[in-house]
């Protein structure tokens, strides 16, 4: 599978902003979140969500419907779809 592409934007004591960007048929690989993160998707697309040890699970990004989750999550996303998955991550440090 190709690797997602990542960049960061911002890097400051406070916060560190990365920009994603999935191809179609591209993961995020295998990570733990170390921080407390926000994504704000600027695109409407629908990712998949591979938590450790659990079943791939459909998530819907909406235009400007940010969500947050919490330092600990393990898991691994894979833009499924025949377009790209671009999102900004947010990471409270």
């Amino acid at each position: 599978m190709l690797s997602a592409q990542s960049e960061i934007d911002v890097d400051t004591p406070e916060v560190r902003v990365t920009e994603w960007r999935l191809a179609p048929g591209s993961v995020t690989n295998h990570h733990i979140h170390e921080m407390g993160a926000i994504i704000v998707p600027v695109i409407t697309r629908e990712k998949t969500i591979m938590s450790a040890g659990g079943a791939p699970a459909k998530a819907r990004l909406g235009l400007g419907k940010s969500c947050f989750r919490k330092a600990g999550v393990e898991h691994d996303v894979l833009n499924a779809t025949a377009t790209d998955l671009v999102f900004p991550e947010i990471e409270l440090k």
